[in-house]
């Protein structure tokens, strides 16, 4: 009688100054596939000690400046041959990605994976477009000087980032950080260091970026990444998650007065005007609250839908919801793959029920696939319509795969309803009128509208929140700024003694 062999369970160590080390004191943990609840990889349970060591070594490379006093040019020029490889050696990235997070790898590979080196690339491009030195205008009062702005590397960086898209938060934290002079030390999330430490396995075979100017550190506790918010040697400390860890992490990292940039939770809202084209607004709208099964932080997770369309919007919208293929996230066929764990299918359970018990009507999902099987954390696509504007389905970040659908009738009305909210990073318009959809934009309080789109990111965009979606920007040439300090220098053009009048305020 044949045997059934055991699921391949990878072995992984960090990776600190150049080396790949196991945690200080030895300890591992198990790293789960959330399609199967499956131990697929063993990775270092860094500790205090594991950060302390990265950031000593950051510290090091930083100093000694042979990364840090390159040109701009120079780190450019090395970044695009990192990228050559990257592109060689990404093939499997997809999958580790969609088996460590659920992404879907239809997904994972035409989205995820390709956006992620064309960001590295991107960022050292765009890098070449920041000035280092900037005159300013020639002064004569109270005598003549010269005067200047110097652009230099902030120093020690460390990027923390969730567990949503672990493969694209490494690029947008690695990329503008070393681009602009910079060392870095990465925390992926505990559920998902696999591609963050490829990456960086694969940057470590070309040889060309100095040691100890990135290091990767894992680990289940919130102890490493909490000693990178609050240790002196870090300089920044740029943060994707939720808000209320974003809250944790600018309180401590107040202590030593660090640059802090959040990218944080949202709830973002979407006005379908009458005059849509609803083949667009109702497939925009899917993809926009369910790709990623709706763990993105811009996910379109609230739509408002115009009176005149809303009965026939809701009708082919969930008709479209019903028929997602829900999924192992590694077979190309699923278009809706697993939460994250056990806490989050629970947790997101929870809030459909809680939408239902504060008035919402279910009109599709809300509950397990029967198709799934026992195993994987799999919600059904979730529909809820009809939502009370002061529910929790409106107003709280759910990050799963739930929709909540208001009406309105009123343009002036429902652009005030869109911005009654905590959060401001993303909204949308759907509109055939151009011009009437830029002016609903330009009263949205967000950081990014989008107009018949949604989650399309770009490089050269920023990327960042009102209020309590964070603090900041990411991306472009407004991102890589943040990597740098700011530095005015005055120059004396030899004036004489006699005409230095106000020093004379004191001595004379």
């Amino acid at each position: 009688m044949a045997t059934i062999a055991e699921p391949k369970v990878a072995t992984y160590q960090q990776y600190i100054d150049g080396e790949w080390v196991g945690a200080a004191g030895g300890a591992t943990y198990e790293v789960i596939n959330p399609s199967t609840e499956e131990v697929i990889a063993i990775a270092p349970a860094s500790t205090r000690e594991d950060a302390q060591r990265a950031i000593a070594a950051a510290r090091r490379s930083f100093e000694a400046g042979d990364w840090s006093h390159k040109t701009q040019l120079q780190r450019s020029q090395i970044m695009f041959e990192v990228v050559k490889h990257l592109e060689e050696v990404s093939g499997g990235w997809g999958f580790l990605e969609s088996q460590n997070n659920g992404s879907p790898i239809r997904k994972a590979s035409v989205i995820d994976v390709p956006f992620a080196i064309e960001w590295f690339r991107s960022m050292a491009e765009q890098a070449l477009s920041i000035p280092w030195y900037e005159p300013l205008p020639w002064i004569d009062q109270p005598y003549v000087s010269w005067n200047f702005v110097q652009r230099e590397p902030v120093g020690v960086c460390a990027g923390i980032v969730p567990w949503n898209f672990p493969l694209l938060f490494t690029m947008w934290k690695i990329a503008p950080a070393i681009a602009m002079g910079n060392s870095v030390i990465l925390k992926p999330a505990a559920q998902t260091p696999l591609t963050a430490l490829e990456v960086a396995r694969a940057i470590d075979e070309t040889g060309l970026i100095p040691k100890g100017v990135i290091n990767v550190v894992t680990g289940p506790t919130i102890d490493p990444g909490a000693e990178l918010v609050e240790n002196p040697e870090v300089d920044k400390v740029a943060f994707t998650g939720s808000t209320a860890s974003g809250r944790n992490v600018m309180r401590e990292a107040a202590a030593t007065i660090k640059h802090v940039v959040l990218e944080l939770g949202g709830k973002s809202a979407s006005i379908v005007c009458p005059d849509a084209d609803l083949d667009i607004a109702i497939d925009g709208t899917l993809f926009g609250v369910f790709m990623q099964q709706g763990e993105a932080c811009e996910a379109g997770t609230r739509v408002y839908v115009h009176d005149d369309i809303y009965d026939q919007f809701i009708s082919r919208l969930v008709d479209s919801a019903r028929a997602l293929r829900v999924g192992d996230a590694t077979d190309f066929d699923t278009q809706v793959g697993p939460v994250i764990n056990r806490q989050q299918y629970d947790s997101v359970l929870a809030r459909i029920r809680q939408g239902v018990a504060d008035g919402a009507t279910l009109a599709c999902g809300g509950g397990r696939p029967a198709s799934v099987g026992d195993r994987g954390f799999f919600i059904e696509p979730t529909v809820l319509t009809d939502v009370p504007s002061d529910s929790t389905a409106a107003t709280e970040e759910i990050f799963g795969p739930v929709l909540a659908v208001q009406r309105w009738s009123d343009i002036n009305e429902v652009i005030q309803r869109a911005n009654r909210s905590i959060y401001g990073l993303a909204g949308g318009v759907w509109s055939r009128d151009t011009r009437g959809a830029i002016e609903i934009a330009k009263q949205m309080r967000c950081g990014t509208v989008w107009i018949n789109d949604w989650h399309l990111l770009n490089p050269a965009a920023p990327l960042g929140g009102y209020r309590q979606s964070g603090v900041g920007r990411e991306h472009g040439i407004y991102g890589l700024r943040e990597y740098t300090e700011v530095k005015h220098i005055m120059v004396d053009q030899n004036v004489p003694r006699r005409d230095r009048y106000l020093w004379d305020t004191l001595l004379g």
